[in-house]
């Protein structure tokens, strides 16, 4: 799971991932207080490279977290909306 690109974003951002091994990818959005607010995919995905485009427009500006579990494979990175 690579770092969202912009960051910080106003209201759509970039998310690039890699997957090592053909699997069902999850990524979700959880706010400060590690609630999970949305699911972006949670799909099958082949080897290789992805992106997924976010769209926050109806969320409120602050601090989010995106989390990929692909497997056991399991990592986090900290996005900013900022409107």
């Amino acid at each position: 799971l690579q770092q969202n690109y912009p960051n910080p974003f106003n209201p759509t951002t970039k998310i690039r991932f890699t997957v090592p091994e053909a699997s069902v990818v999850k990524l979700s959005i959880y706010n400060s207080v590690g609630e999970a607010i949305q699911d972006i995919i949670n799909n099958y995905y082949e080897v290789g490279s992805h992106e997924v485009i976010f769209n926050a427009s109806n969320f409120a500006s602050g601090i989010y977290f995106v989390k990929m579990e692909s497997g056991s494979f399991v990592s986090t990175r900290k996005i900013t909306l900022m409107k």
